[in-house]
């Protein structure tokens, strides 16, 4: 039985319905699986999906699989495989742009790619290690975080982008070999950012690349994703060590609230405007949550998702979520996974 599909619903405290966790509110599910479609032969981890809205594609990272996998928007149809990659991270789809960004911590630091065909226009450099990515849609910036322990640095970097050219505008040193996710909002000028081996979350001026200050995430290690609430002026921090979700006020770096989240995650997905926060874990199952008391996250929804989709994507125009399942050391058969989101 698939938790997508039950209509009924159960108490958090509930017991196990036929080996699936039970619904955590009494309303019915908002998440509904769609369709499943395999990747057979895919080995390791995805790391990030993107959205061309131009040429209704979903593009994936198959991070260590070495390849972008193109999927149809709509339907979720594989379309192509585009190999020529070390570890692919991060994707920057832009609307009317000719060219993409893909962030590569291996061969080159990041190339930028005909949109149409995927060919490789230019190389662009930066410090090895380049994984996750944001992009300022306002400024024509994109923010790559650098460096770090898998390329054998003691510090790891915070570096801005002309994602036209490539060219470097700015860069960041933080004393810290593990940076993970970043978050910022169009109507402030803050980006937060997790420094993930000292624990701590980076408050940055993003204009001026300057550090601001660093606050301490005192409830869980591994703060690894972040999503921003510029409106109720909160951050969702998500941490792997134990798996939980740390909201934060953003103006002070207060911590006011904790929830349990899923193991192994390695997403986090908000819609500001429904109050809805997704985390999709590793173990097999995604924490949905209501973010409407900004002083009380709650915790609404378990949902059976599959070992292993642990990365994935809302896109909220369409009402669908997609779930990348990596075969990790699982060995377990490869698959994008499209839910229907109300």
């Amino acid at each position: 039985m698939n938790i997508s599909s039950i209509r009924t619903t159960f108490l958090f405290a509930s017991l196990v319905v036929t080996g699936v966790p039970a619904l955590l509110s009494q309303e019915t599910t908002s998440v509904k699986l769609i369709q499943s479609i395999d990747l057979p032969g895919y080995s390791g981890d995805f790391d990030h999906f993107a959205v061309d809205y131009d040429r209704n594609r979903l593009l994936l990272a198959a991070e260590d699989h070495g390849t972008l996998e193109v999927f149809d928007l709509k339907t979720s149809a594989h379309l192509r495989t585009v190999d020529g990659f070390g570890n692919p991270h991060s994707i920057l789809v832009r609307k009317g742009s000719p060219t993409v960004l893909i962030t590569d911590s291996e061969k080159e630091g990041a190339t930028l790619r005909d949109a149409e065909t995927y060919n490789k226009k230019k190389s662009v450099v930066l410090t090895p290690g380049s994984d996750t990515s944001k992009y300022d849609a306002a400024a024509n910036v994109l923010y790559v975080v650098t460096g770090g322990k898998d390329v054998n640095m003691k510090t790891a970097n915070l570096e801005a982008l002309n994602p036209d050219t490539g060219a470097t505008l700015g860069k960041i040193t933080f004393q810290d070999n593990h940076v993970e996710a970043m978050a910022f909002a169009d109507s402030d000028p803050r980006l937060f950012i997790n420094l993930t081996q000292t624990n701590k979350i980076a408050v940055v001026d993003r204009k001026g690349m300057k550090l601001i200050a660093t606050w301490p995430v005192p409830a869980a290690r591994q703060n690894a994703m972040i999503a921003f609430d510029v409106a109720q002026h909160r951050l969702y921090i998500v941490c792997r060590d134990p798996g939980m979700v740390v909201v934060m006020n953003s103006d002070s770096g207060a911590v006011v609230d904790t929830q349990p989240a899923p193991l192994r995650s390695d997403e986090v997905q908000y819609d500001a405007e429904k109050h809805r926060l997704y985390v999709p874990g590793g173990e097999g199952y995604m924490g949905v949550y209501d973010s409407s008391d900004s002083d009380h996250l709650k915790l609404i929804e378990k949902v059976t998702t599959e070992p292993g989709a642990k990365t994935g994507l809302l896109v909220p125009p369409l009402h669908r979520l997609f779930l990348a399942v990596s075969p990790g050391e699982t060995k377990a058969t490869a698959k994008v996974l499209t839910y229907e989101v109300d």
